[in-house]
């Protein structure tokens, strides 16, 4: 007789930012075992307890034998990874029987046709659902945490706060509201939501197939979140510079750097256009699945003192 829970979950990136939260999130719940599909010579750390495989990516049979028996696979990969990957990845899981797949996004709404038309890199989301849908051999299960806290606030260009400098740029006034995750959220979600029963009355994998979900640490503002960094810093507007520039007018410019090359140009884009005035970084009007996922509720100032420590480091990776 079949359970009616998954047990065995392969994740791509298992060593990776999200990934590895994920991974270590998945194994604490002792339901699950976790096997990570990795590429020879990889130097991602995998967290201890998981499985590993070795796969290519030119050769689709490797990744087929990698995920036999498998009943989830996760995929997490840098946004700039091709995105025959995924569709490799997806072709592969749909050979191999895997029944569930949470595809490669883990970051503003994807569904939302406002951005994605104005996001070229979230436009290939979209596409990897379809092509999961349309292949009619696995379900998948999306899930938008909005952009990452703790990364995205140690990098002066995305968020607009600069601490070693102690610069602000508001984005228009800096009310705008977007959701966000931090990096255990996202792990908890995953680990939550793959230890819902497959079948069953109200919320269930079968409820949630070929959906897009919603889960988040925080709905905040620029304004929420320097005010944060005042707490933790012990400092306050007067030990800052605080600058206000049009959200519109930092995305176009942003684009047109971009084109030119410009990495910040890219992050500038990127970040700037969930802070538009038309609600499209904020998640929770289309309902998060925080509640009934069991998920904390976090201290906002944690989160940022561990941007805080991460722009001391190496904010980039």
């Amino acid at each position: 007789m079949a359970l009616n829970y998954i047990t065995k979950v392969a994740i791509v990136g298992a060593g990776g930012n999200s990934g590895k939260f994920m991974t270590e999130a998945l194994l604490s719940t002792g339901k699950h075992t976790v096997t990570a599909l990795a590429r020879a010579g990889s130097q991602n750390k995998l967290p201890a307890g998981v499985n590993a495989k070795i796969i290519d990516y030119n050769k689709p049979e490797t990744i087929i034998k990698a995920l036999k028996g498998q009943e989830a696979l996760i995929i997490t990969l840098s946004g700039g990874t091709p995105h025959e990957v995924d569709l490799a990845l997806v072709q592969a899981a749909g050979e191999a029987g895997v029944r569930w797949i949470l595809p490669n996004e883990w970051g503003p709404d994807s569904a939302n046709p406002d951005l994605i038309k104005d996001i070229a890199i979230f436009q290939p989301k979209e596409v990897t659902r379809k092509a999961i849908a349309d292949l009619g051999k696995s379900y998948y299960i999306s899930i938008s945490t909005g952009f990452w806290y703790e990364w995205s606030l140690a990098i002066p260009s995305a968020f607009g706060i600069d601490f070693s400098n102690r610069t602000a740029t508001f984005f228009d006034e800096g009310e705008t509201k977007i959701s966000t995750s931090t990096w255990p959220q996202v792990g908890r979600t995953i680990a939550a939501l793959l230890s819902l029963p497959i079948q069953a009355e109200g919320t269930c994998l079968e409820s949630l197939r070929n959906q897009v979900i919603y889960a988040d640490s925080f709905t905040v503002s620029q304004k929420d979140m320097l005010e944060s960094v005042f707490r933790v810093t012990g400092t306050t507007d007067k030990d800052w510079t605080i600058t206000k520039q049009s959200a519109r007018e930092r995305y176009e410019n942003g684009v047109k750097d971009m084109q030119g090359g410009d990495r910040i140009g890219f992050m500038k884009s990127l970040y700037t256009r969930v802070f538009f005035d038309d609600g499209s970084g904020d998640i929770t009007p289309k309902g998060t699945l925080n509640g009934v996922l069991g998920l904390p509720t976090e201290d906002i100032d944690e989160a940022t003192q561990v941007a805080i420590d991460r722009s001391k480091s190496s904010p980039w990776s």
